[in-house]
């Protein structure tokens, strides 16, 4: 009966790894499908871009970016300037009310 209990018991944590590998095996197969979705979804997102950019010189619209942000930067440097003369005439004008 000893025997009996043992091979019972090997049998039993045998049956365990089985099920834990078979339930890790379902979850990579999961894991793998949304993998694969998700690739798939990316490459048609890529794939729309490259459309989109097809026949426009990347080079070209990386200079108009700079530019642009050259650009932005300027009007910003031009309306602290602004807003500083329109701080200093206020001064002066309340001192003229006082």
């Amino acid at each position: 009966m000893n025997e009996t209990a043992i091979v019972q018991t090997d049998l039993d944590r045998l049956a365990e790894r089985v099920e834990k590998a078979a339930s890790l095996i379902q979850q990579l197969r999961e894991d793998r499908m949304r993998l694969e979705r998700e690739r798939n979804e990316l490459t048609e997102q890529l794939q729309g871009l490259e459309r989109k950019l097809q026949g426009q010189d990347v080079a070209a619209l990386m200079q108009e970016v700079t530019s642009l942000r050259r650009e932005q930067r300027d009007w910003q440097t031009e309306r602290r300037e602004v807003a500083g003369k329109i701080e200093a005439l206020l001064k002066k004008l309340e001192r003229l009310e006082s």
